[in-house]
């Protein structure tokens, strides 16, 4: 960025879109987390695809949903700012850390997130109930 003020520019759309409340802002992030948060992105689950084809697009109510989303240093499936609501689709590598899980979700809801936990069968199986129960989660009063 040159050494302009703001009153000698209009910020450009990209800048305004940094500018808004749809991330965590104010949290360091290092490039390997970045990189990593990319990653994941071009390759999620199934569950994960499915799910994001109905939240992406502010498709589910209006709803601005960002997936891979860097909060604390964790990388969240996906998380919807305006209602505070972190998504995770579960497979089974979570019967595996269920420490590590507890102690994220204890970080993230010490930062005043709610965490919706669904099991990748249950988007599969039950795409429809999934969808209500964000809908209603991120209905919630926070």
């Amino acid at each position: 960025m040159d050494n302009q003020t703001p009153q000698e520019s209009s910020p450009s759309p990209k800048q305004e879109t940094l500018n808004c409340s749809n991330i965590i802002v104010g949290q360091k992030i290092s490039p390997i987390k970045l990189e990593r948060a990319k990653q994941l992105r071009r390759q999620m689950t199934q569950a994960e695809k499915i799910l994001w084809q109905h939240l992406r697009a502010n498709r589910l109510n209006g709803l601005h949903f960002r997936r891979q989303q860097i909060i604390d240093g964790f990388i969240v499936d996906f998380y919807c700012h305006s209602a505070r609501l972190v998504v995770e689709v579960d497979g089974g590598i979570h019967k595996q850390q269920v420490e590590y899980d507890e102690e994220r979700d204890r970080i993230l809801s010490g930062r005043a997130l709610r965490l919706l936990r669904i099991q990748n069968e249950e988007v599969m199986e039950n795409l429809d109930r999934v969808l209500l129960c964000i809908s209603q989660a991120c209905c919630e009063k926070i």
